[in-house]
């Protein structure tokens, strides 16, 4: 562990009295649920319905919720462990592969979000020409370049934090291991550390933020001369879907990262809406305000019934 006297973190979590720990508990668990079931039901929906899977939207969204399942599952089984049997302890490994797979799915998805931004400025600004560009190969290509950014920017956090040591105290004030809390119990000086981790970080979450604001501000202007007429209702119902999940992912990413690591409550609730609440609303914002998603879970349905009668 590079000379690393610390062998484990104590996870202080989100409270240490123990009849808010079971309530937690039962919130956590149903909200876990809902995240693999609700993120679930929209991949196979998407999967069994040709129509929305040649579609490059949905098939980005069923992406989108691949990564809100497996973001879901980094922290909230740890989290439910910990509430239940009050042991609070991580290995330094575990720690290490946890911070990983935090930033390599948060930073997918921000890339993913971006990209979906770009696909929906397409479809709106060029319409005539969307098809030819946003074709499925490179719809595809697309996709990789988001998880290939995700897995450069995981890389790069965990290749500088590794090489930090860490010789005690060991207490993370988090319910789960992250580069700002990690960041503070290294025996050493930090902060030009903490300045080049939060320029990847927080960087990355503002100028995502403000090309994905910048590309719904051109889609609002393309369809202001549609307003009246009521075409672009339907469209801005969309959009406004995108902006919602985007204001729930990275307002907090940016409260979080986007300054020099301190550690408060409000940074302990933002970490709590990015990994665990904003995985459980995106399936259902995506759902109720999409009337073709509604439709396609209708059939989808109806096969199953069919099939098991």
């Amino acid at each position: 562990m590079n000379g690393s006297a610390v062998s484990e973190f104590i996870l202080l979590g989100l409270s240490r009295s123990r009849a808010l720990q079971l309530l937690l508990f039962a919130l956590v668990s149903a909200t876990y649920a809902t995240i693999l079931l609700g993120n679930f039901l929209i991949m196979a929906t998407v999967w069994a319905d040709s129509h929305l899977l040649q579609s490059p939207m949905y098939f980005f969204l069923s992406n989108l919720s691949f990564i809100d399942m497996a973001l879901g599952t980094v922290t909230a089984p740890k989290m439910l462990h910990d509430l239940i049997n009050q042991g609070n302890t991580i290995s330094y490994g575990g720690c290490m592969t946890q911070l990983f797979f935090v930033h390599f799915l948060g930073g997918s998805e921000m890339f993913l979000l971006t990209l979906m931004a770009y696909d929906r400025y397409v479809a709106i600004c060029y319409p005539l020409s969307y098809t030819a560009i946003m074709h499925h190969q490179r719809c595809f290509c697309l996709l990789l370049v988001c998880w290939a950014g995700g897995l450069l920017h995981s890389t790069t956090q965990l290749a500088l934090i590794i090489q930090l040591p860490f010789c005690g105290p060991s207490e993370l004030d988090n319910f789960y291991c992250d580069v700002p809390q990690v960041v503070k119990l290294a025996c050493m000086d930090t902060y030009v550390l903490e300045i080049l981790m939060m320029s990847n970080s927080g960087l990355l979450s503002l100028l995502c933020f403000l090309v994905l604001l910048g590309s719904y501000s051109f889609i609002l202007v393309t369809l202001k001369s549609h307003f009246e007429d009521g075409s672009g209702r339907k469209v801005l119902s969309t959009c406004s879907s995108h902006l919602t999940v985007v204001s729930l992912i990275f307002v907090p990413c940016v409260f979080v990262y986007f300054r020099p690591f301190s550690s408060s409550r409000v940074d302990k609730m933002a970490s709590v809406f990015y990994t665990v609440i904003t995985p459980m609303l995106n399936p259902i914002i995506y759902t109720l305000r999409n009337q073709e998603v509604k439709e396609a879970i209708r059939r989808l349905r109806n096969r199953c019934v069919l099939c098991w009668t």
